[in-house]
C-alpha cells in the first residue's frame, strides 16, 4: 500500500471554487467586500489563535482540545486567506471587463461597430442562421479592443461571442477584424460580457501575430495530411491532436457520446499527460538530467497549448495533464491531490469564471477521482482478477463515477458502456496522440513524411471510432436518467451508496 494521500488543501480548493462560483454573478463592489470579509475573517482568527496558545493555564480536556487548536486554526485561516486570494482578484477582473462601453451598449442592445481579436476558432452551429439567408451559422469569441455605437466610442477589454452566417467560417485565429451587429447582455456568471449577433462579414484590420499564423501553417498542414485516410480517421486524428472537429462526420460524434468517448476529441489533461510522459521517456533514453528533463518536459506542453490554442478549457487540461507528468519527474506520483488542490486554486485565480465551466468540473473531478479511488477500486478487483487488469478497469470506473453526475447535467442519460469503451480505446489512445502530433509537427515541413505518419496514427483512430460506433449500436447504449440538480443528486448518492456496499462486502472475510 502505497503513501496516505494528502487531502489538507481540498478544503481550501473546494471553498475556492465555491467563492469563485458565486462573485463571477456579483457586482465588482460586491466581490470586493467579500474579498475584505475573508481576509479581516482570516487575520481576526489569525489573531485569536495566537492569544489562546499564549494561555497555558487551562488543564485536562481543556488542555487536549487546545493542542488540537493549532490544526483546526491552521484549516481555517488557509481557506479564508484563499477566499480573499480569490475574491479580490475576481473583483478586479470583473471590473476590467464592466469598464467602458461595451457593457453599457450590450445593456441597451444597441448595434455597434467594433475591433477586436479573434481568440477562438469558427465552430458550427447546429441552429439556422435567419441573418445568412438560411445557410449554417458559426459561433466563435473576440476579445474586443475598441468599441463604437450610438453616437460613443471607446476602448474596450473584456470578450464577446459571435453568432455570425456562413462568411465567417474561414476567420483565423489572432487576425484583428472590424464586425457590426446587435449586442446582448451575456447570461449572469458567463466570461464573455455579451453576445454580438453579426451583420454581414468581417473586416479584416490585422493579419495574426507569428506565434498565430505559424500555429495556423502546423494545423493547416495537419489537415492536408490527414485528407487520404478514412473519412472516420480524417475528422477524428485532428480532434485527437488539436482539438479540431470541423470534419468529424456527424454520426460519428454522437456515437461519441454515446459511447462516454467525447473527452477524446476534447484535448483533456490525458493528451497533455500521454504528451508530457513521451517527452518525458525520450530525454530518459537520452540520458539527460532530472533538471534538465523538467525544462524540456515543460517547453514540450507550452507548445502543445499553443498549437490547440490558449484558451481557457486548454490552460485547465494542460495544468491538470502536467500534474501526473510533474509526479512522474519528481518521483512523488502521491503528492497529486495536494498539485491538483493548488493547480484548482491558481486557476480560479487567474480565471474566476472556470468555476461555472462543466469541462473545468469535469477535469477536476475526473483527476480526482482517479487519485483517490483508483487504488481502493484496483485493490477490491484485484480479489477477482489480475491486478494489471484489475487497475486497468478501475481508472476509468474511478472516472465515470465522479464525473457521471455532472454529465446527466448535459445530457440527462447514463452511458452504460462507458467504461469498457474507455478500457477497449485505451491501448490506441498513446499511438493516435503521440504519431498524430509528430504529423502536425513535421508536415509543414515534410508533407510526405507527415503523409507516411498519418497512416499509423490513423490506423488508432480508426479503432477509437469503430469502437464507438459498435458501443453506440449495442442494446441500450444510452439509458434515460432525470436531468437537472435533482438527477445530478440522485445520481451522486446512488453511486455513492453502490461504492460503499461493494467495498464493505470486499472487507468481509471469506467464507
Amino acid at each position: 500500500m502505497g503513501p496516505a494521500t494528502d487531502v489538507r488543501l481540498a478544503p481550501a480548493a473546494v471553498a475556492a471554487w465555491a467563492v469563485a462560483m458565486v462573485v463571477v454573478g456579483l457586482p465588482a463592489p460586491a466581490v470586493v467586500a467579500a474579498g475584505g470579509v475573508a481576509a479581516a475573517c482570516a487575520g481576526g482568527v489569525l489573531a485569536g489563535g495566537v492569544l489562546a496558545r499564549r494561555r497555558r493555564a487551562w488543564a485536562g480536556s481543556a488542555a487536549s482540545a487546545l493542542r488540537a487548536t493549532p490544526r483546526v486554526l491552521g484549516q481555517v485561516i488557509l481557506v479564508l486567506v484563499t477566499v480573499a486570494g480569490v475574491a479580490l482578484p475576481a473583483a478586479a477582473q470583473v471590473a476590467v471587463r464592466e469598464s467602458g462601453l461595451l457593457a453599457s451598449l450590450a445593456d441597451a442592445r444597441a448595434t455597434v461597430r467594433i475591433v477586436a481579436i479573434v481568440r477562438s476558432d469558427p465552430a458550427r452551429v447546429a441552429t439556422r442562421s435567419i441573418w445568412a439567408g438560411g445557410a449554417g451559422a458559426v459561433r466563435l469569441e473576440l476579445a474586443v479592443e475598441h468599441v463604437s455605437g450610438r453616437g460613443r466610442a471607446g476602448g474596450a477589454a473584456a470578450r464577446v461571442r459571435v453568432l455570425a452566417g456562413a462568411s465567417w467560417d474561414r476567420v483565423a485565429f489572432g487576425q484583428r477584424i472590424e464586425a457590426t451587429g446587435r449586442l446582448q447582455r451575456a447570461e449572469a456568471g458567463e466570461e464573455v460580457v455579451a453576445v454580438l449577433t453579426a451583420r454581414g462579414g468581417p473586416r479584416l484590420v490585422g493579419e495574426p501575430g507569428p506565434v498565430d499564423a505559424e500555429v495556423g501553417r502546423v494545423r493547416s498542414a495537419l489537415l492536408a495530411a490527414t485528407d487520404r485516410l478514412d473519412p472516420d480517421a480524417r475528422g477524428l486524428l485532428p480532434g485527437l491532436v488539436v482539438g479540431d472537429t470541423s470534419r468529424l462526420p456527424p454520426a460519428l460524434g454522437d456515437a461519441m457520446r454515446a459511447a462516454g468517448l467525447t473527452h477524446v476529441t476534447a484535448v483533456s489533461g490525458a493528451h497533455f499527460a500521454i504528451v508530457g510522459a513521451a517527452v518525458l521517456g525520450l530525454t530518459a533514453v537520452l540520458g539527460l538530467p532530472r533538471r534538465l528533463r523538467i525544462v524540456v518536459v515543460a517547453a514540450a506542453l507550452v507548445a502543445l497549448v499553443l498549437l490547440v490554442r490558449p484558451e481557457p478549457s486548454v490552460l485547465r487540461a494542460a495544468v491538470t495533464g502536467a500534474i501526473g507528468v510533474a509526479g512522474m519527474c519528481l518521483g512523488r506520483p502521491s503528492r497529486a491531490m495536494p498539485a491538483l488542490c493548488a493547480a484548482v486554486v491558481g486557476l480560479l485565480i487567474a480565471d474566476p469564471w472556470l468555476a461555472r465551466s462543466f469541462g473545468f468540473a469535469l477535469s477536476v473531478l475526473a483527476t480526482a477521482g482517479i487519485v483517490l479511488l483508483t487504488g481502493p477500486l484496483a485493490r477490491r478487483l484485484g480479489r477477482i482478477m489480475p491486478d494489471r487488469a484489475g487497475r486497468a478497469i478501475a481508472v476509468p470506473l474511478a472516472a465515470q463515477a465522479v464525473c457521471a453526475p455532472v454529465i446527466v447535467l448535459l445530457t440527462p442519460a447514463l452511458t452504460t458502456y462507458a467504461v469498457p469503451a474507455n478500457l477497449a480505446v485505451a491501448p490506441a489512445l498513446v499511438p493516435a496522440t503521440v504519431l498524430g502530433v509528430l504529423t502536425a509537427l513535421v508536415a509543414p515541413w515534410w508533407p510526405a513524411g507527415a503523409a507516411a505518419l498519418a497512416v499509423p496514427a490513423g490506423w488508432a483512430a480508426w479503432w477509437i471510432a469503430r469502437v464507438a460506433r459498435v458501443a453506440a449500436a449495442l442494446p441500450w447504449a444510452q439509458v434515460a436518467w432525470p436531468g437537472g440538480v435533482g438527477g445530478a443528486v440522485l445520481l451522486a448518492l446512488a453511486t455513492a451508496a453502490a461504492g460503499c456496499a461493494a467495498l464493505r462486502r470486499g472487507r468481509r472475510p471469506p467464507g
